[in-house]
């Protein structure tokens, strides 16, 4: 708390965190908030009313379910939400960093520990997909590249021990 001019209390409210994201994150948020307040919510909510209208509702498993699925739909949405006005959408194929690393970068790395080539691309934290090498920007491995360039080495704290990452190659691509 901190108090006004007047000596009384005024709450803080913080800042809302910045939500990076690219334009194919964005759009895929986008897609699955809409799809949930257009086309599964009135879908619920319409078996829920038709269970509720059937007697007892402490028995009735279409109730029970629709009103937890509805609780989980909504918890979604808000979510979505935030995350969708907090977004800032950059993309990576419009960056001119060039050879430092940043937000959106594909990056090809040798990694000391394993003496492996690997490339990972730096996205948002709800785009995340190990499969494809795409890893949260606040990621210990992002975090440990930020600001580095093609040549650099870093260092990556694991539970394992500290890893040398020596930047290979940095590219500003779409990420699809």
């Amino acid at each position: 708390m901190v108090s006004n001019q007047r000596g009384h209390a005024a709450e803080t409210v913080a800042a809302p965190v910045k939500n990076y994201m690219t334009p194919t994150g964005y759009t895929r948020l986008k897609s699955e908030l809409l799809n949930l307040l257009d086309v599964e919510r009135p879908e619920v909510v319409q078996v829920v009313s038709w269970a509720a209208k059937n007697g007892d509702r402490s028995e009735n498993g279409d109730y029970l379910y629709g009103k937890r699925r509805l609780r989980e739909i909504d918890r979604r949405v808000r979510y979505l939400t935030k995350a969708l006005e907090n977004a800032q959408v950059i993309d990576p194929a419009t960056q001119q960093h060039v050879d430092q690393i940043f937000f959106g970068a594909t990056v090809t790395f040798w990694r000391e520990a394993t003496q492996v080539e690997e490339t990972i691309s730096i996205v948002g934290k709800d785009e995340i997909d190990s499969a494809r090498g795409w890893v949260s920007w606040n990621s210990p491995i992002a975090r440990a590249m930020l600001k580095a360039r093609e040549g650099d080495e870093v260092r990556l704290n694991t539970p394992a021990g500290t890893d040398i990452l020596e930047i290979v190659e940095v590219k500003y691509v779409a990420i699809e």
